[in-house]
């Protein structure tokens, strides 16, 4: 059985932070959250990283992060560009954001073969939801379905209180499988506590939520590939300048579809990311913590 494979999707433009928020020192000896999860992941069992970046950052993530990513795993580099999408199409003219986590995922067709977890470069996941996804994939298989999965987070446990978040508001069956996921970009706590979106109203706590951490088969590459392709047809023209192909909307129609489950692996972790500029200190303090409370080493 091949060794999972870790991806981490770091081509954002972090129009919100206003920086190169990925590569932005948070921990006690100038850690970037992306070495805390690599360590995660190793110690979970990941032996090979590939992260996809933008072509211009290259230079700066092999110093920042890929260097050091190489003393625990082997360390491939994909670059999310316009040039790579299914055969037929071609960007908007005019066109500079990227297409979505959708798309940068299809970049690593032919570089990845083996069962592979996505995570976003700038969200702490903690250790738990990297052991609980390899445990996952080391043994996934598809059969009669594609067998996915994702890990699925409390949402009171990934907010932020300087503005809102984007999070996929899942519903999973009693047996544990995702039946629906609707992404909601502007979730935050209001000043009396309740939590909501302008489009979904209140959300309870406890409702699981993604953080675009997932677990799939080399099977959905393929699928991405018809999946970009129909978006960039019929939807795309919409909203040519802006229009995204969301990643939990592409695991969503295959699940709709019949044809692929996704096991939900509840955390009960608490999440951590700079969304915005105003959150960095309260990251820099809760890495603070952990190290001292010995969960990561202190260079």
């Amino acid at each position: 059985m091949a060794n999972p494979v870790l991806v981490v999707m770091a081509a954002g433009m972090g129009s919100r932070y206003g920086g190169l928020k990925q590569i932005d020192p948070v921990g006690p000896n100038g850690q970037i959250i992306m070495n805390y999860s690599i360590y995660d992941a190793w110690k979970a069992g990941f032996r090979r990283v590939v992260f996809i970046i933008k072509e211009e950052l290259l230079d700066a993530f092999r110093e920042r992060i890929g260097n050091a990513a190489e003393a625990l795993m082997q360390v491939d580099y994909v670059f999310q560009s316009p040039d790579k999408l299914p055969e037929g199409c071609t960007m908007p003219e005019g066109r500079i954001k990227p297409l979505g986590t959708g798309h940068a995922v299809y970049c690593i067709r032919g570089v990845v073969n083996e069962p592979f977890a996505v995570i976003n470069a700038d969200d702490f996941y903690g250790a738990e939801a990297f052991q609980c996804m390899y445990d996952y994939l080391k043994d996934a298989k598809d059969d009669d379905k594609y067998r996915y999965c994702m890990v699925g987070y409390r949402v009171e446990n990934t907010l932020t209180e300087n503005g809102t978040v984007s999070r996929g508001i899942c519903e999973a069956d009693e047996d544990g499988f995702l039946t629906d996921i609707v992404e909601r970009t502007a979730i935050s706590r209001g000043a009396d506590g309740v939590i909501s979106d302008p489009e979904a109203g209140e959300i309870a706590e406890g409702t699981l939520v993604s953080m675009n951490m997932w677990g799939f088969t080399p099977s959905f590459l393929d699928e991405l590939d018809a999946g970009l392709k129909a978006f960039m047809q019929n939807e795309l023209p919409n909203n040519p300048m802006k229009g995204e192909y969301y990643l939990p909307f592409a695991v969503d129609s295959l699940i709709q579809a019949g044809r692929a489950t996704a096991q939900v692996l509840q955390t009960a972790a608490q999440w951590y990311g700079v969304t915005y500029q105003e959150d960095k200190p309260v990251v820099v303090e809760a890495l603070r913590r952990m190290t001292e409370d010995g969960l990561y080493p202190a260079e």
